[in-house]
């Protein structure tokens, strides 16, 4: 067994409100885990408007499919129009 894990930070610029942030949040929570079938989750910082934390698993039976679904979602944050990827750590156990 093989976990792909993803631990991101983003910065929300256009967030207002806990409750902006929580709309962006959701989106790319639930867009993830439909799209990749992922266990997914804000991790930290959930009482800052304009700072997200999210962490994503996927568990697979091949290293290098675990590590491609979480590439692909770290792909896709660093084009997201609402969020500026800041940090992130990728690792495959």
């Amino acid at each position: 067994m093989h976990v792909g894990v993803l631990h991101v930070r983003l910065h929300l610029p256009d967030a207002r409100s806990l409750k902006d942030k929580r709309q962006v949040v959701r989106s790319i929570l639930d867009r993830a885990r439909s799209t990749y079938r992922v266990a997914a989750a804000e991790v930290d910082e959930q009482d800052i408007h304009r700072i997200a934390v999210l962490g994503f698993a996927s568990v697979s039976n091949s290293r290098h499919h675990a590590e491609e679904v979480v590439q692909k979602i770290l792909d896709g944050l660093r084009q997201h129009p609402a969020a500026r990827l800041i940090e992130h750590e990728l690792d495959v156990v």
